[in-house]
């Protein structure tokens, strides 16, 4: 698996443990649907909580929420219908960001946009 990949996985697992301290239930990680890929599927006081998560070194590139275009939303959005109609979900829902970023002495920091897009 290529580095960045790994860096990948390793900060969604990051951002799946920073939510569930915050209360957040995990449902499923890594939900595919076709061309889509939800890294995180979370359950939050009544909310079905879709996540993307972003990982940077740094912010010399652009943050995390700047990373997430049209096309990506438009995805995931569509493999969140997918999910609802699955589960049979019936109540609201919310489509979060959470960035994690790690500086050069290896500090993470999470930055979580609650209701990022629809």
């Amino acid at each position: 698996m290529a580095q960045h990949n790994e860096l990948g996985r390793e900060a969604e697992q990051l951002a799946a443990e920073y939510l569930s301290a915050k209360g957040y239930q995990l449902k499923e990680s890594n939900f595919r649907y076709k061309h889509a890929e939800i890294d995180l599927i979370m359950e939050f006081k009544g909310l079905l909580v879709f996540v993307e998560v972003k990982f940077r070194s740094g912010t010399g590139f652009g943050y995390a929420e700047e990373f997430v275009d049209y096309r990506k939303r438009q995805l995931i959005i569509r493999a969140a219908d997918h999910y609802i109609h699955k589960v049979d979900w019936h109540k609201d829902i919310r489509f979060d960001i959470v960035g994690v970023y790690k500086d050069k002495s290896g500090v993470i920091r999470f930055k979580q946009f609650e209701d990022a897009f629809y």
